[in-house]
């Protein structure tokens, strides 16, 4: 009763600090729900995983003749979006199939925020065993026990708001997850309040890289074991969350992983698309980031039928490269 009485007590501020997020973010709602991807196998809903603290929806995919001891990749949609659009948009059902893994796939509701983004900047729903956080990681505990997951091969990724929580959980369960992969988000700790927020997304905050690597730390004090590996995905013309945030995210991972601020190596991808890699120090993995110069805020997806195409291009899914094969390969799971 005291725990349902102090959410309770947490909504009512919350609730009137959307409000004013839905001024901003509302256009994205409409726009982001306007056009429909192509569907793909509906998600089965999974009604019962935990205490589910951040009051979150479940919705899984697992192929058929999925054998035990396969990896899980939790998606994280933007705001707007629903977990099914966010799987039928990104196209991750199709590596899902060729390679043999399940998808976890959280949903936000408007009870917890109008705009229907996860609540990144609410220190109360991403700090470790609490909030948002802790619903997702009880996804992940659920999905590992029922069918018999690798708990050792565990990814995230998400979108904007949705891809700013994947930084987060990165933070707070290092022990839970080997990769994740952020797309058009800001580093982690960014922001503590929604109007905090608004300054992270644009025009971004800048900080000295120690600093920004302190607030990931501070997630789970006395962590020492290996990190979670960590992919920046970014467009150059991003008008909700400002490119700079890139710069921001690869000089927190690089500080948390050991490395530098200086690529080791880059490569020229589709779409114009720099990929740089960061090595990092100690026996961590690196820290990798995908610049796109033309892309502006959205999910990189290229339709098609070929090994390195995927998705459904429109709105905030961004017709360019397939970002989800690129991840996938990042994780060794393209088969």
């Amino acid at each position: 009763m005291r725990a349902r009485v102090r959410r309770t007590a947490l909504r009512a501020p919350r609730r009137a600090a959307t409000l004013l997020a839905a001024l901003v973010l509302g256009l994205m709602s409409v726009l982001s729900s306007g056009g429909p991807a192509a569907a793909a196998t509906p998600l089965e809903r999974v009604s019962s995983f935990g205490s589910n603290p951040g009051n979150l929806v479940m919705y899984r995919y697992a192929p058929p003749g999925l054998e035990p001891g396969s990896p899980v990749v939790v998606l994280l949609h933007g705001c707007g979006q629903s977990a099914q659009s966010y799987v039928d948009g990104s196209g991750w059902q199709k590596f899902a199939d060729a390679g043999g893994f399940t998808l976890v796939a959280a949903e936000q509701q408007a009870g917890n925020n109008v705009s229907r983004c996860f609540n990144w900047f609410q220190p109360s729903d991403i700090a470790r065993g609490a909030g948002e956080a802790l619903s997702v990681k009880q996804m992940v505990d659920h999905t590992v026990s029922s069918l018999g997951a690798d708990p050792g091969r565990v990814y995230a990724t998400g979108l904007s708001a949705g891809g700013i929580m994947t930084g987060s959980l990165l933070a707070a369960y290092p022990d839970v997850f080997a990769g994740g992969a952020i797309i058009a988000g800001a580093p982690h700790g960014c922001a503590s309040s929604m109007l905090d927020a608004f300054s992270c997304m644009f025009p971004g905050r800048t900080a000295t890289a120690a600093s920004w690597g302190d607030r990931v730390r501070s997630a789970h004090p006395g962590f020492t074991g290996e990190r979670p590996s960590v992919s920046l995905w970014h467009g150059g013309a991003d008008y909700v969350v400002a490119t700079a945030n890139l710069n921001e995210s690869v000089k927190q991972w690089t500080d948390v992983l050991g490395g530098d601020q200086t690529a080791d190596s880059t490569s020229q991808l589709p779409a114009d698309t720099t990929r740089s890699v960061y090595e990092s120090g100690a026996g961590q993995p690196p820290v990798i980031g995908y610049l796109t110069p033309g892309n502006g805020h959205g999910t990189p997806v290229a339709p098609g039928t070929g090994p390195e195409q995927c998705g459904t291009a429109g709105a905030f899914f961004l017709d360019s490269l397939c970002s989800s094969h690129w991840i996938a390969r990042d994780w060794g799971l393209t088969g």
